[in-house]
């Protein structure tokens, strides 16, 4: 899946693309960095009305490539490295969303499937 970043998208947008190809994943934008293996706190969320070009620290447009066997850092690293946004990977648990903190060297497609057996 590609998702092509302009400052027009929204960021609820590209969450919307992102969960309709991995329904049990959802992405979550930060003002703030975060170091790997943490979480980010909830009070840097950014809101999903915000557009991209609102938010970003690199005004670079492009196809961001999304696939099952991309590791949850490697995605992370990449919005943050080419369009200096701050996502967080959620993965469903039952009722609760949880952070992939401590599963970030997980692909996607091993997240949404320990999502669906958890659902």
């Amino acid at each position: 899946m590609e998702i092509k970043i302009n400052d027009q998208l929204t960021i609820d947008q590209i969450q919307d693309l992102f969960h309709a190809h991995f329904g049990y994943l959802k992405l979550e934008f930060y003002a703030s960095e975060h170091e790997p293996g943490e979480g980010t706190s909830s009070q840097t969320m950014l809101n999903k009305a915000s557009t991209i070009g609102q938010v970003r620290t690199r005004h670079n447009e492009g196809e961001i490539s999304i696939h099952g066997n991309q590791k949850v850092s490697t995605l992370e690293q990449a919005f943050h490295d080419h369009y200096g946004l701050n996502v967080q990977v959620f993965r469903k648990s039952g009722e609760v969303w949880l952070q992939t903190t401590t599963t970030d060297d997980w692909t996607l497609s091993e997240q949404n499937k320990k999502g669906e057996e958890m659902a």
